[in-house]
């Protein structure tokens, strides 16, 4: 049977600038009318706890704010890293990159997918606590309050990279100047001298998307463009969503000589649309991507793309996460936007001259 952990009578909560009571262990065992070993065990993410008794100890540690000693927390040497989504390039970066941290660290990666959801289900929640790591990195994903309080009750730092939405003021997170980025790309081809500009771009729900999206408008605008929004398409960030959405706007009698593609996936997509039509890029339509993964120089042409920093971003979410985990005082929201940057390569220049 796992012993009760010790007694905890105060914690410091530094956002709000005053000192909390927190309730013991064997007071919030009273409350919820049951013993501090099944407390312990909740704590602990054991399974043999039936879930009406869980979901009561939970909402007690929730409600009074409980927090375990960091320095009588055992942790595993592991670090948890939850993905939106794990079947692209994409992932693999922000895997290097905290592999990287990881491995100085003496620590392993655990991986796992919340399968499209912004937020992991509750049973991923329940083996984290029951894993004990360093920490949690979130990539394009978010908790909810009640895994929020789960793993802070457990002294498990957390860090959300890219968030979906807006973590929170409290949430430490990793991010890209998104809307920079996208100013960049379509300030590119307005240069280049394009004014039909269209866009693909990713889930609306996607703080990250709206913001490259939120760029694109901004430069048109500055340049005295219209933005048209049927030069608008909504995507998810797929390869199979800028094909679709590709012949979309390629077909139209008024189709756009660019199109900035919100990512780089999108933008092959895009690349196999113009060819199944038999445009050529960047002769007859220009394209740029966002992210610069490691095909964008081997595609034909070279794709001019903004490059998002996502291994050193990874290593920053991993580098902080770690720091969190080192120091109980460290409560205050940290929040970072790494610089996004043009690459300008061979799939863009000025629009060709159409016949009269």
């Amino acid at each position: 049977m796992t012993s009760p952990e010790p007694v905890e009578s105060r914690t410091q909560n530094r956002t709000q600038g005053r000192t909390a009571q927190t309730a013991t262990l064997a007071e919030i065992a009273r409350e919820a009318g049951v013993s501090a070993p099944t407390v312990s065990k909740v704590l602990n993410g054991r399974a043999d706890v039936a879930p009406a008794t869980r979901a009561r100890v939970e909402d007690l540690l929730r409600v009074h704010g409980y927090r375990r000693r960091r320095a009588e927390a055992t942790r595993s040497p592991l670090i948890d890293l939850v993905f939106h989504e794990l079947e692209s390039a994409w992932a693999m970066e922000v895997i290097r990159g905290v592999e990287n941290v990881a491995r100085d660290a003496g620590l392993s990666v655990v991986l796992s997918e919340s399968a499209g959801r912004l937020t992991p289900g509750r049973t991923w929640a329940d083996q984290v606590a029951a894993r004990r790591p360093h920490g949690v990195i979130l990539v394009l994903s978010g908790l909810d309050e009640s895994q929020r309080a789960l793993l802070t009750s457990r002294s498990i730092p957390f860090v959300v990279m890219d968030p979906a939405g807006d973590p929170g003021a409290d949430v430490p997170s990793i991010g890209a100047t998104n809307w920079q980025g996208g100013l960049a790309a379509t300030r590119h081809l307005v240069e280049l001298g394009h004014r039909r500009i269209g866009a693909i771009s990713g889930p609306s729900q996607m703080m990250c998307s709206r913001a490259r999206i939120d760029g694109y408008r901004a430069a048109l605008e500055t340049a005295g463009l219209p933005v048209d929004p049927a030069l608008i398409a909504s995507g998810d960030f797929h390869h199979e969503a800028g094909y679709r959405l590709g012949l979309e706007l390629l077909r139209r009698p008024d189709r756009p000589t660019a199109v900035f593609a919100g990512n780089d996936l999108q933008a092959l997509g895009l690349y196999e649309a113009a060819r199944e039509l038999g445009l050529r890029i960047p002769e007859d339509l220009s394209v740029v991507g966002f992210d610069d993964l490691p095909v964008a120089p081997w595609v034909g042409p070279p794709l001019t793309t903004v490059r998002q920093p996502l291994t050193e971003m990874a290593e920053a979410a991993a580098k902080l996460l770690l720091d969190l985990g080192r120091d109980e005082e460290t409560l205050a929201a940290t929040r970072v936007e790494l610089a996004t940057s043009l690459v300008v390569r061979s799939s863009t220049a000025g629009p060709a001259q159409r016949p009269v």
